[in-house]
């Protein structure tokens, strides 16, 4: 099914450039995009070379006929599969950053001084494979961020415009899932779907939508209540128009915000779901579980703990400090109070 993946990427690479091709022609998206670089060009640049690896990670193919290693025929591989070949490109067991001698014995390496960050237990390179989580933690973060946040500004604007009926029912929905205790309807979810990138993604949606939900209900609330509201209203506008030119753009600055903080919540909900044994595989998360026993040993190995962690604090600080500026860029008041 490696050709869905592929499918997927395609769409997503059409999406960008058409999202990119609209904010060239908008000068509002065109202005901000021009600030946000002159202000934050290093996590920009931080988060391209992570999407640039999650893309190489993500197209896959199967080399026709069969390969040398029966290890790898039939089976698709992606880029980053074909740049380290991990099938030979391995140890027997541990071995230091840049070592030339395993870390157990003291025997010669296949690859000797190869490995930047040296290898695991079953002698996987350690660069490999937190460049293979960088994948994982882009869909877990990313794509599931895409997703709740449509379905809670969808239910929070609506309900807080329209109430009644409508408002009781999404305040009652929001009540019966916030009674629940989060981690666990979260493993019940995951242990009904199955064990997954997209299961995973489902339950974290599930579970995740209902305090941007009610953020977005209760800034609709107050805004509903405006003059300019109560203008275009009494005007005759729509209220489809008014929700899309008057409500939405002046909670956008909470949209930005709120994606920083639920794709953190998102990736570090992973790390936790690895530590309980149900997280996903080739995950920082499920490398950091496995390194929880490495920390005891005499002497330590911290290489696979370090690659995880040091891999998954850089893209939480560049989604957040893009996320500030874009919030102080977006944001109406602030845009006002520094004219």
């Amino acid at each position: 099914m490696h050709w869905v993946s592929n499918i997927i990427v395609l769409l997503l690479i059409l999406g960008a450039i058409y999202a990119g091709r609209y904010a060239a022609r908008d000068r509002f998206w065109r202005e901000n995009a021009i600030e946000l670089w002159r202000r934050r060009p290093v996590a920009i640049g931080v988060i391209a070379v992570y999407l640039f690896i999650a893309l190489l990670d993500s197209i896959s193919w199967v080399d026709p006929a069969s390969e040398a290693n029966a290890l790898t025929s039939g089976r698709a591989r992606t880029i980053i599969d074909r740049i380290f070949r991990p099938e030979t490109f391995k140890e027997a067991s541990y071995s230091a950053p840049l070592a030339s001698v395993a870390f157990y014995g003291g025997q010669p390496l296949l690859h000797p001084g190869a490995h930047a960050l040296g290898t695991d237990l079953l002698g996987r390179d350690v660069v490999y494979r937190t460049l293979k989580g960088m994948r994982v933690a882009l869909l877990i973060g990313g794509l599931t961020s895409l997703v709740v946040i449509p379905i809670a500004l969808l239910f929070g604007v609506t309900a807080g415009y329209f109430g009644r009926r409508i408002d009781d029912a999404v305040f009652f929905a929001m009540t019966v899932l916030a009674s629940v205790p989060s981690l666990l309807l979260l493993i019940a979810l995951i242990m009904v779907l199955g064990k997954g990138t997209v299961q995973v993604c489902v339950a974290l949606g599930v579970t995740g939508w209902v305090h941007f939900c009610r953020i977005a209900r209760g800034e609709t609330l107050k805004l509903r209540e405006a003059d300019f509201v109560a203008a275009a209203r009494a005007l005759g506008v729509r209220d489809g128009t008014i929700i899309r030119r008057h409500i939405l753009p002046n909670i956008a600055h909470l949209v930005i915000i709120t994606f920083a903080l639920s794709f953190t919540a998102l990736v570090l909900s992973e790390t936790i779901l690895s530590y309980l044994g149900i997280g996903l595989d080739g995950s920082w998360g499920q490398m950091i579980d496995q390194a929880r026993n490495e920390l005891s040993r005499t002497p330590i190995i911290w290489w696979n703990l370090a690659g995880a962690s040091v891999a998954l604090f850089t893209l939480v600080l560049s989604v957040n400090v893009i996320a500030d500026a874009m919030r102080d860029i977006i944001d109406p008041r602030t845009r006002r109070e520094g004219r």
